[in-house]
Protein backbone atom coordinates (compact mmCIF):
# COMPACT_ATOMS: atom_id res chain seq x y z
CA UNK A 1 0.00 0.00 0.00
CA UNK A 2 1.21 3.27 -1.07
CA UNK A 3 0.24 7.02 0.61
CA UNK A 4 0.24 9.50 -1.79
CA UNK A 5 0.69 12.82 -0.26
CA UNK A 6 -0.27 15.96 -1.62
CA UNK A 7 1.62 18.65 -0.34
CA UNK A 8 5.15 18.28 1.68
CA UNK A 9 6.01 16.56 4.46
CA UNK A 10 7.01 17.93 8.08
CA UNK A 11 10.13 19.58 7.40
CA UNK A 12 13.79 18.53 8.50
CA UNK A 13 13.45 19.77 11.81
CA UNK A 14 10.39 18.97 12.80
CA UNK A 15 11.19 15.18 12.19
CA UNK A 16 14.72 15.51 13.06
CA UNK A 17 14.56 14.47 16.90
CA UNK A 18 12.41 11.25 15.99
CA UNK A 19 14.88 9.77 13.51
CA UNK A 20 17.98 10.42 15.52
CA UNK A 21 16.13 8.61 18.99
CA UNK A 22 15.47 5.57 16.47
CA UNK A 23 12.89 4.59 19.09
CA UNK A 24 10.72 2.52 16.40
CA UNK A 25 9.15 -0.03 17.65
CA UNK A 26 10.83 -2.98 16.18
CA UNK A 27 8.10 -6.02 16.72
CA UNK A 28 5.58 -3.84 15.62
CA UNK A 29 6.69 -2.08 12.29
CA UNK A 30 10.14 -0.67 10.60
CA UNK A 31 10.09 2.49 10.29
CA UNK A 32 12.00 3.14 7.11
CA UNK A 33 12.79 7.39 6.74
CA UNK A 34 12.75 9.14 3.37
CA UNK A 35 15.32 12.32 2.94
CA UNK A 36 13.68 14.34 0.39
CA UNK A 37 16.45 17.19 -0.40
CA UNK A 38 15.47 20.38 -1.94
CA UNK A 39 16.43 22.16 -4.71
CA UNK A 40 16.63 26.00 -5.65
CA UNK A 41 16.45 27.29 -9.12
CA UNK A 42 17.26 23.95 -10.65
CA UNK A 43 20.79 24.73 -8.44
CA UNK A 44 21.44 21.64 -6.11
CA UNK A 45 22.12 22.97 -2.43
CA UNK A 46 22.19 20.05 -0.30
CA UNK A 47 25.62 18.62 -0.96
CA UNK A 48 27.15 19.51 2.22
CA UNK A 49 24.12 17.80 4.35
CA UNK A 50 24.16 14.80 1.94
CA UNK A 51 27.82 14.75 2.73
CA UNK A 52 27.45 14.78 6.32
CA UNK A 53 24.89 11.30 6.04
CA UNK A 54 27.19 9.80 4.33
CA UNK A 55 30.07 10.61 6.35
CA UNK A 56 28.70 8.97 9.15
CA UNK A 57 26.88 6.34 7.16
CA UNK A 58 23.39 7.15 8.44
CA UNK A 59 21.69 6.70 5.64
CA UNK A 60 22.76 2.95 4.82
CA UNK A 61 22.31 2.31 8.37
CA UNK A 62 18.75 3.80 8.41
CA UNK A 63 17.92 2.54 4.91
CA UNK A 64 16.81 6.38 4.08
CA UNK A 65 16.06 6.91 0.32
CA UNK A 66 17.07 10.53 -1.17
CA UNK A 67 14.66 12.10 -3.51
CA UNK A 68 15.68 14.84 -5.58
CA UNK A 69 12.97 17.46 -5.64
CA UNK A 70 13.06 20.67 -7.84
CA UNK A 71 12.04 24.01 -6.77
CA UNK A 72 8.06 23.66 -7.70
CA UNK A 73 4.34 25.72 -7.02
CA UNK A 74 3.30 24.75 -3.61
CA UNK A 75 0.24 23.23 -5.23
CA UNK A 76 1.62 20.66 -7.62
CA UNK A 77 3.92 19.19 -5.02
CA UNK A 78 3.32 15.22 -5.28
CA UNK A 79 5.38 12.68 -3.59
CA UNK A 80 4.36 8.59 -2.69
CA UNK A 81 5.32 7.67 0.10
CA UNK A 82 5.58 3.75 1.65
CA UNK A 83 3.09 3.30 4.52
CA UNK A 84 5.37 3.37 7.16
CA UNK A 85 8.32 5.42 6.56
CA UNK A 86 8.63 9.10 7.40
CA UNK A 87 8.93 11.96 4.75
CA UNK A 88 11.32 14.87 5.02
CA UNK A 89 12.14 18.36 3.01
CA UNK A 90 15.87 19.37 4.28
CA UNK A 91 17.14 22.42 2.55
CA UNK A 92 18.83 26.01 3.54
CA UNK A 93 17.06 28.94 5.18
CA UNK A 94 15.23 30.79 2.88
CA UNK A 95 13.93 28.29 0.78
CA UNK A 96 10.07 28.30 1.81
CA UNK A 97 10.35 24.92 4.49
CA UNK A 98 8.63 26.73 6.94
CA UNK A 99 5.85 27.94 4.38
CA UNK A 100 5.64 24.42 2.68
CA UNK A 101 4.78 23.32 5.66
CA UNK A 102 2.59 25.19 6.72
CA UNK A 103 0.29 25.19 3.73
CA UNK A 104 1.01 20.70 4.18
CA UNK A 105 -1.04 20.58 7.05
CA UNK A 106 -3.62 23.17 6.13
CA UNK A 107 -4.40 21.21 3.22
CA UNK A 108 -3.58 17.70 3.94
CA UNK A 109 -4.64 15.43 1.11
CA UNK A 110 -3.64 11.60 1.60
CA UNK A 111 -5.12 9.23 -0.95
CA UNK A 112 -4.18 5.58 -0.33
CA UNK A 113 -3.49 3.19 -4.00
CA UNK A 114 -3.84 -0.14 -3.61
CA UNK A 115 -0.81 -2.55 -4.55
CA UNK A 116 -1.41 -4.60 -6.96
CA UNK A 117 -0.22 -7.64 -5.51
CA UNK A 118 -2.78 -7.78 -2.94
CA UNK A 119 -6.11 -8.89 -3.89
CA UNK A 120 -7.88 -7.33 -0.98
CA UNK A 121 -6.03 -3.94 -1.04
CA UNK A 122 -8.05 -1.99 -3.04
CA UNK A 123 -10.75 -2.02 -0.27
CA UNK A 124 -9.00 -0.47 2.28
CA UNK A 125 -10.47 2.94 1.09
CA UNK A 126 -13.65 1.80 1.66
CA UNK A 127 -13.03 0.31 5.29
CA UNK A 128 -11.55 3.89 6.24
CA UNK A 129 -14.57 5.25 4.56
CA UNK A 130 -16.64 3.03 6.62
CA UNK A 131 -15.45 2.72 9.48
CA UNK A 132 -14.52 6.25 10.59
CA UNK A 133 -17.85 8.09 9.75
CA UNK A 134 -17.62 10.18 12.52
CA UNK A 135 -15.45 13.08 14.05
CA UNK A 136 -13.14 13.10 17.18
CA UNK A 137 -12.80 16.53 17.74
CA UNK A 138 -10.12 18.31 20.21
CA UNK A 139 -11.77 21.16 21.85
CA UNK A 140 -10.03 23.80 24.09
CA UNK A 141 -11.94 24.61 27.25
CA UNK A 142 -8.96 26.57 28.08
CA UNK A 143 -5.95 27.42 27.50
CA UNK A 144 -3.69 24.40 28.22
CA UNK A 145 -6.20 22.03 28.40
CA UNK A 146 -8.36 20.51 25.98
CA UNK A 147 -10.59 17.37 25.42
CA UNK A 148 -10.19 15.14 22.43
CA UNK A 149 -14.03 14.11 22.45
CA UNK A 150 -13.92 10.20 21.15
CA UNK A 151 -17.90 10.02 21.92
CA UNK A 152 -19.38 10.83 18.63
CA UNK A 153 -19.83 7.20 17.28
CA UNK A 154 -22.89 5.01 17.30
CA UNK A 155 -22.54 3.90 20.77
CA UNK A 156 -21.43 7.22 22.17
CA UNK A 157 -17.92 5.74 23.38
CA UNK A 158 -14.28 5.36 22.06
CA UNK A 159 -14.76 1.35 21.24
CA UNK A 160 -16.48 3.08 18.17
CA UNK A 161 -13.49 2.92 16.55
CA UNK A 162 -11.45 0.11 16.92
CA UNK A 163 -14.93 -1.89 16.87
CA UNK A 164 -16.11 -0.67 13.19
CA UNK A 165 -12.55 -1.16 11.63
CA UNK A 166 -12.24 -4.73 12.41
CA UNK A 167 -15.83 -5.40 11.55
CA UNK A 168 -15.07 -3.75 8.43
CA UNK A 169 -11.47 -5.82 8.11
CA UNK A 170 -13.21 -8.99 8.59
CA UNK A 171 -16.53 -9.21 6.36
CA UNK A 172 -13.86 -8.65 3.97
CA UNK A 173 -11.54 -11.14 5.13
CA UNK A 174 -13.48 -13.96 5.91
CA UNK A 175 -14.44 -15.75 3.11
CA UNK A 176 -18.09 -14.73 2.01
CA UNK A 177 -19.92 -18.00 3.08
CA UNK A 178 -18.06 -18.34 6.50
CA UNK A 179 -19.30 -18.37 10.02
CA UNK A 180 -17.91 -16.84 12.68
CA UNK A 181 -18.49 -16.11 16.73
CA UNK A 182 -17.52 -12.99 17.87
CA UNK A 183 -16.63 -13.16 21.70
CA UNK A 184 -16.44 -10.09 23.60
CA UNK A 185 -16.02 -8.99 27.43
CA UNK A 186 -17.20 -5.47 28.31
CA UNK A 187 -17.00 -3.62 31.31
CA UNK A 188 -19.82 -1.46 29.72
CA UNK A 189 -18.92 0.69 26.06
CA UNK A 190 -17.04 -2.08 24.48
CA UNK A 191 -19.59 -4.62 23.86
CA UNK A 192 -22.40 -1.99 22.73
CA UNK A 193 -19.29 -0.73 20.55
CA UNK A 194 -19.08 -4.31 18.80
CA UNK A 195 -22.68 -5.17 18.94
CA UNK A 196 -23.37 -1.93 17.25
CA UNK A 197 -20.42 -2.57 14.25
CA UNK A 198 -21.33 -6.48 14.00
CA UNK A 199 -25.05 -5.68 14.01
CA UNK A 200 -26.88 -7.83 11.22
CA UNK A 201 -23.55 -9.06 9.20
CA UNK A 202 -24.15 -11.41 7.72
CA UNK A 203 -21.87 -14.66 8.61
CA UNK A 204 -21.05 -12.95 12.22
CA UNK A 205 -23.02 -13.98 15.22
CA UNK A 206 -22.04 -11.35 18.39
CA UNK A 207 -21.57 -12.71 22.22
CA UNK A 208 -21.39 -9.94 24.67
CA UNK A 209 -20.45 -10.89 28.36
CA UNK A 210 -21.12 -7.59 31.21
CA UNK A 211 -20.35 -8.11 34.91
CA UNK A 212 -24.48 -7.77 36.35
CA UNK A 213 -25.27 -4.95 37.90
CA UNK A 214 -21.64 -3.15 37.45
CA UNK A 215 -22.21 -0.97 34.34
CA UNK A 216 -24.28 2.09 34.19
CA UNK A 217 -28.58 1.27 33.99
CA UNK A 218 -28.47 2.87 30.08
CA UNK A 219 -25.27 0.74 29.53
CA UNK A 220 -26.71 -2.20 30.63
CA UNK A 221 -30.09 -1.18 27.92
CA UNK A 222 -27.60 -0.88 25.03
CA UNK A 223 -26.35 -3.71 25.55
CA UNK A 224 -29.47 -5.85 25.27
CA UNK A 225 -30.82 -3.36 22.48
CA UNK A 226 -29.84 -5.17 19.53
CA UNK A 227 -30.92 -8.80 19.04
CA UNK A 228 -30.93 -10.67 15.71
CA UNK A 229 -27.60 -12.11 15.57
CA UNK A 230 -26.21 -10.49 19.06
CA UNK A 231 -26.71 -12.62 21.93
CA UNK A 232 -26.15 -10.60 25.72
CA UNK A 233 -25.12 -11.97 28.41
CA UNK A 234 -25.50 -10.81 32.14
CA UNK A 235 -22.41 -12.59 34.04
CA UNK A 236 -22.22 -13.19 37.81
CA UNK A 237 -19.38 -11.62 38.67
CA UNK A 238 -16.93 -8.59 37.45
CA UNK A 239 -15.30 -7.64 34.56
CA UNK A 240 -11.98 -9.48 34.75
CA UNK A 241 -14.38 -12.59 35.52
CA UNK A 242 -16.40 -12.07 32.07
CA UNK A 243 -12.31 -11.55 30.51
CA UNK A 244 -10.74 -14.84 31.97
CA UNK A 245 -13.88 -16.75 30.44
CA UNK A 246 -13.23 -14.92 26.37
CA UNK A 247 -9.14 -16.06 27.40
CA UNK A 248 -10.13 -19.45 28.34
CA UNK A 249 -12.75 -19.84 25.70
CA UNK A 250 -9.74 -19.26 23.19
CA UNK A 251 -7.40 -21.24 25.08
CA UNK A 252 -9.81 -24.35 24.12
CA UNK A 253 -8.92 -25.25 20.43
CA UNK A 254 -11.85 -27.22 20.23
CA UNK A 255 -13.88 -24.62 20.90
CA UNK A 256 -12.59 -22.12 19.10
CA UNK A 257 -12.96 -23.87 16.11
CA UNK A 258 -16.39 -25.33 16.82
CA UNK A 259 -17.60 -21.74 16.80
CA UNK A 260 -15.14 -19.72 14.79
CA UNK A 261 -14.31 -17.67 17.79
CA UNK A 262 -12.89 -14.06 16.92
CA UNK A 263 -11.49 -11.78 19.69
CA UNK A 264 -13.29 -8.47 19.61
CA UNK A 265 -11.22 -6.98 22.92
CA UNK A 266 -8.62 -4.78 22.89
CA UNK A 267 -6.71 -7.87 22.98
CA UNK A 268 -6.66 -8.22 19.65
CA UNK A 269 -4.45 -5.98 17.30
CA UNK A 270 -7.76 -5.86 15.08
CA UNK A 271 -9.20 -3.73 17.64
CA UNK A 272 -6.56 -1.55 19.55
CA UNK A 273 -4.26 -0.48 16.49
CA UNK A 274 -7.10 1.33 14.92
CA UNK A 275 -7.53 3.55 18.14
CA UNK A 276 -4.29 5.24 16.81
CA UNK A 277 -5.95 7.03 14.56
CA UNK A 278 -7.73 9.48 16.29
CA UNK A 279 -4.30 10.38 18.63
CA UNK A 280 -2.20 11.10 15.05
CA UNK A 281 -5.29 12.86 13.87
CA UNK A 282 -5.04 15.15 17.41
CA UNK A 283 -1.40 15.34 17.17
CA UNK A 284 -0.96 16.97 13.73
CA UNK A 285 -4.16 18.98 14.12
CA UNK A 286 -2.06 20.56 17.09
CA UNK A 287 0.95 20.81 15.03
CA UNK A 288 -1.02 22.77 12.13
CA UNK A 289 -2.88 25.26 14.53
CA UNK A 290 1.13 26.01 15.60
CA UNK A 291 0.90 23.97 18.74
CA UNK A 292 3.57 22.24 20.34
CA UNK A 293 3.33 18.43 20.67
CA UNK A 294 0.56 17.48 22.96
CA UNK A 295 0.46 15.94 25.90
CA UNK A 296 -1.82 13.52 26.82
CA UNK A 297 -3.75 12.13 30.09
CA UNK A 298 -6.21 9.11 28.81
CA UNK A 299 -8.53 7.22 31.47
CA UNK A 300 -7.65 3.61 31.01
CA UNK A 301 -9.11 0.45 32.96
CA UNK A 302 -7.80 -2.50 30.48
CA UNK A 303 -4.79 -0.40 28.82
CA UNK A 304 -5.62 -0.67 25.55
CA UNK A 305 -6.59 3.20 24.72
CA UNK A 306 -3.12 4.46 26.58
CA UNK A 307 -1.11 1.77 24.66
CA UNK A 308 -2.83 3.10 21.42
CA UNK A 309 -1.43 6.49 22.03
CA UNK A 310 1.93 5.17 22.85
CA UNK A 311 2.49 3.41 19.36
CA UNK A 312 1.73 6.34 18.40
CA UNK A 313 4.28 8.13 19.69
CA UNK A 314 6.97 5.48 19.14
CA UNK A 315 5.89 5.54 15.77
CA UNK A 316 7.74 8.96 15.36
CA UNK A 317 3.89 11.35 15.46
CA UNK A 318 4.44 14.63 17.66
CA UNK A 319 3.21 13.03 20.93
CA UNK A 320 4.20 14.28 24.49
CA UNK A 321 4.04 12.74 27.23
CA UNK A 322 1.42 10.22 28.11
CA UNK A 323 -0.23 9.84 31.56
CA UNK A 324 -2.40 7.30 32.66
CA UNK A 325 -5.54 8.15 34.98
CA UNK A 326 -7.05 5.09 36.78
CA UNK A 327 -9.47 5.30 38.92
CA UNK A 328 -9.65 3.30 42.33
CA UNK A 329 -8.26 -0.04 40.73
CA UNK A 330 -4.77 1.52 41.27
CA UNK A 331 -3.02 -1.58 39.63
CA UNK A 332 -1.54 0.57 36.57
CA UNK A 333 0.04 3.26 39.32
CA UNK A 334 1.08 1.08 41.77
CA UNK A 335 3.09 -1.09 39.03
CA UNK A 336 4.57 1.98 37.35
CA UNK A 337 5.51 2.96 40.81
CA UNK A 338 7.22 -0.10 42.20
CA UNK A 339 7.62 -2.85 38.98
CA UNK A 340 5.90 -4.89 40.68
CA UNK A 341 2.99 -6.32 39.23
CA UNK A 342 0.13 -7.09 41.19
CA UNK A 343 -3.29 -7.98 39.93
CA UNK A 344 -6.22 -8.01 42.30
CA UNK A 345 -9.76 -8.00 42.32
CA UNK A 346 -11.53 -5.12 40.78
CA UNK A 347 -13.54 -2.24 42.86
CA UNK A 348 -16.80 -1.04 41.65
CA UNK A 349 -16.27 2.52 41.48
CA UNK A 350 -18.53 5.71 39.34
CA UNK A 351 -16.12 4.82 36.65
CA UNK A 352 -16.94 1.69 36.08
CA UNK A 353 -15.96 1.04 32.39
CA UNK A 354 -11.97 1.77 34.07
CA UNK A 355 -13.03 -0.97 36.87
CA UNK A 356 -9.76 -3.38 35.93
CA UNK A 357 -8.01 -5.39 38.34
CA UNK A 358 -5.94 -7.43 35.66
CA UNK A 359 -5.24 -5.11 32.73
CA UNK A 360 -4.66 -7.08 29.60
CA UNK A 361 -2.19 -5.04 27.81
CA UNK A 362 0.07 -4.74 30.49
CA UNK A 363 1.74 -7.81 29.31
CA UNK A 364 2.51 -5.69 25.43
CA UNK A 365 3.49 -2.70 27.77
CA UNK A 366 5.93 -4.72 29.82
CA UNK A 367 7.20 -7.10 27.09
CA UNK A 368 8.14 -3.96 24.58
CA UNK A 369 9.25 -1.42 26.99
CA UNK A 370 11.61 -2.74 29.54
CA UNK A 371 11.47 0.17 31.98
CA UNK A 372 7.65 1.18 31.41
CA UNK A 373 8.31 3.53 33.64
CA UNK A 374 10.33 5.62 31.26
CA UNK A 375 7.75 5.92 28.58
CA UNK A 376 4.49 5.97 30.77
CA UNK A 377 3.02 7.71 34.13
CA UNK A 378 0.27 7.12 35.82
CA UNK A 379 -2.25 8.23 38.57
CA UNK A 380 -5.43 7.52 40.45
CA UNK A 381 -8.70 8.87 41.27
CA UNK A 382 -11.27 8.19 44.13
CA UNK A 383 -14.97 8.45 43.64
CA UNK A 384 -15.29 11.62 45.85
CA UNK A 385 -12.78 12.99 43.30
CA UNK A 386 -14.82 12.14 40.26
CA UNK A 387 -18.17 13.96 41.97
CA UNK A 388 -15.76 16.89 42.71
CA UNK A 389 -14.56 17.14 39.28
CA UNK A 390 -17.34 16.70 37.34
CA UNK A 391 -18.99 19.59 39.70
CA UNK A 392 -16.09 21.92 39.11
CA UNK A 393 -15.39 21.65 35.26
CA UNK A 394 -18.99 22.25 34.66
CA UNK A 395 -19.22 25.45 37.13
CA UNK A 396 -15.60 26.42 35.45
CA UNK A 397 -15.94 25.70 31.78
CA UNK A 398 -19.58 24.52 31.16
CA UNK A 399 -18.67 20.94 29.59
CA UNK A 400 -20.79 18.04 31.19
CA UNK A 401 -18.24 15.62 31.46
CA UNK A 402 -18.57 11.85 32.14
CA UNK A 403 -16.79 10.43 35.42
CA UNK A 404 -14.16 8.50 33.22
CA UNK A 405 -12.94 11.61 32.04
CA UNK A 406 -13.60 12.81 34.73
CA UNK A 407 -10.65 10.81 36.06
CA UNK A 408 -8.53 12.26 33.27
CA UNK A 409 -9.55 15.97 33.82
CA UNK A 410 -8.57 15.42 37.91
CA UNK A 411 -5.34 14.30 36.66
CA UNK A 412 -4.70 16.81 34.41
CA UNK A 413 -5.36 19.23 37.15
CA UNK A 414 -2.88 17.73 39.74
CA UNK A 415 -0.22 18.18 36.94
CA UNK A 416 -1.08 21.53 36.57
CA UNK A 417 -0.45 21.91 40.43
CA UNK A 418 2.69 19.93 40.67
CA UNK A 419 4.00 22.86 38.25
CA UNK A 420 3.78 20.52 34.90
CA UNK A 421 3.67 22.97 31.89
CA UNK A 422 2.79 22.98 28.63
CA UNK A 423 -0.17 21.68 26.52
CA UNK A 424 -2.72 19.08 27.74
CA UNK A 425 -5.22 16.95 26.09
CA UNK A 426 -7.58 15.23 27.84
CA UNK A 427 -9.48 11.45 26.38
CA UNK A 428 -13.02 12.24 26.62
CA UNK A 429 -13.97 8.88 26.36
CA UNK A 430 -17.95 8.61 26.30
CA UNK A 431 -20.57 11.04 26.64
CA UNK A 432 -21.76 12.17 30.20
CA UNK A 433 -25.66 11.10 28.99
CA UNK A 434 -24.48 7.38 29.48
CA UNK A 435 -23.94 8.21 32.99
CA UNK A 436 -26.81 10.27 33.82
CA UNK A 437 -27.87 9.02 37.04
CA UNK A 438 -24.48 9.82 38.13
CA UNK A 439 -23.74 13.00 36.50
CA UNK A 440 -26.80 14.89 36.46
CA UNK A 441 -27.53 15.30 40.56
CA UNK A 442 -23.94 17.28 40.43
CA UNK A 443 -24.54 19.54 37.93
CA UNK A 444 -28.13 20.05 38.42
CA UNK A 445 -29.58 19.69 35.37
CA UNK A 446 -30.68 17.00 32.52
CA UNK A 447 -27.96 16.01 29.74
CA UNK A 448 -29.45 15.61 26.71
CA UNK A 449 -28.97 12.51 24.77
CA UNK A 450 -27.19 12.00 21.40
CA UNK A 451 -29.75 10.85 18.75
CA UNK A 452 -27.50 7.75 18.20
CA UNK A 453 -27.86 6.28 21.87
CA UNK A 454 -31.68 7.66 22.15
CA UNK A 455 -32.36 5.12 19.23
CA UNK A 456 -30.92 2.36 21.43
CA UNK A 457 -32.83 3.28 24.38
CA UNK A 458 -35.83 3.70 22.58
CA UNK A 459 -35.64 -0.35 21.50
CA UNK A 460 -36.56 -3.25 24.10
CA UNK A 461 -33.40 -4.91 25.86
CA UNK A 462 -32.63 -8.17 27.01
CA UNK A 463 -29.75 -10.10 28.75
CA UNK A 464 -29.95 -13.74 30.12
CA UNK A 465 -28.29 -14.51 33.27
CA UNK A 466 -24.71 -16.53 33.16
CA UNK A 467 -22.81 -17.88 35.56
CA UNK A 468 -19.19 -17.62 35.04
CA UNK A 469 -17.90 -20.95 34.19
CA UNK A 470 -16.03 -22.31 30.67
CA UNK A 471 -18.92 -24.82 30.66
CA UNK A 472 -21.99 -22.12 31.03
CA UNK A 473 -20.42 -20.09 28.71
CA UNK A 474 -20.00 -23.33 26.23
CA UNK A 475 -23.93 -23.65 26.34
CA UNK A 476 -24.54 -19.93 25.82
CA UNK A 477 -22.19 -19.95 22.76
CA UNK A 478 -24.16 -23.17 21.57
CA UNK A 479 -27.49 -21.75 21.89
CA UNK A 480 -26.20 -18.59 20.19
CA UNK A 481 -25.09 -20.40 17.23
CA UNK A 482 -28.37 -22.42 16.92
CA UNK A 483 -30.77 -19.08 17.42
CA UNK A 484 -28.48 -16.35 15.38
CA UNK A 485 -30.81 -15.75 11.82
Amino acid sequence: MTFRVDGVSPSYSQWQRSCYCDRRLKKITVAVSVLCYWTHNGTKRYDVLCNEFKRNNYLQRKNWTIIECGWVPLDSIRMDVEIAKFLMVVGEAGLGKTTLLESFFKSFKVRLEPRTDDARAPHLVDIVTESFSFAAPTRWIEDDTALLELFWGPTAAFKDFGARFLASCLTRLFEPNSHHTVLVATSGDTGAAVAAAFHQRPGFRVVVLYPDGRVSPRQAHQLGAFGDNVATYRVAGTFDDCQRLVKAAFADQELTARHGLVSANSISLGRLLPQMSYYVNAALTARAQGRAAPNFVIPTGNLGNAFACLLARESGLPIGKVVLASNANRVLPDFLASGQYEPRDSLATLANAMDVGAPSNLERLRHLFAQPADVIRADWVSDEDIRATCQSTFRRTGEIICPHTACGVFVRERLRAAGEDGEWVVAATAHAAKFAEVVEPLIGQPIPVPPALQQLLDQPAHATPLSPTLEALSTALARAESSAP
